[in-house]
């Protein structure tokens, strides 16, 4: 099982928690955490990436094991901390302002 950590704001669109779960057969990538996520949460679908390219939205971003992965190429393999569910793959709203 893969965690995945959602903001605040998702989490209340999705009616759940802070941290999910989501069974991903194959390799464990941007991809197929994000295609798992969408499944299990279908009104999540365009709001981490858009609905026709699938490219991650600007303001939202990656991370595993505090790196930030949402420049990698969305077939890159994750972490095995992620694979094993040790870590959690998170989703995190940027902040934008100045």
């Amino acid at each position: 099982m893969i965690r995945i950590v959602l903001p605040f704001h998702l989490q209340i669109l999705a009616n759940c928690g802070r941290e999910v779960t989501v069974e991903v057969t194959g390799a464990i990538t941007q991809r197929s955490v994000l295609d798992a996520l969408e499944s299990r949460y279908p009104m999540l679908r365009g709001t981490v990436r858009e609905h026709i390219s699938q490219q991650r939205r600007p303001r939202v971003r990656f991370f595993v094991d505090n790196t930030d992965v949402s420049h990698q190429p969305p077939d890159a393999a994750l972490p095995e901390s992620v694979a094993r569910g040790e870590r959690p793959f998170m989703i995190v709203g940027a902040v934008a302002g100045g």
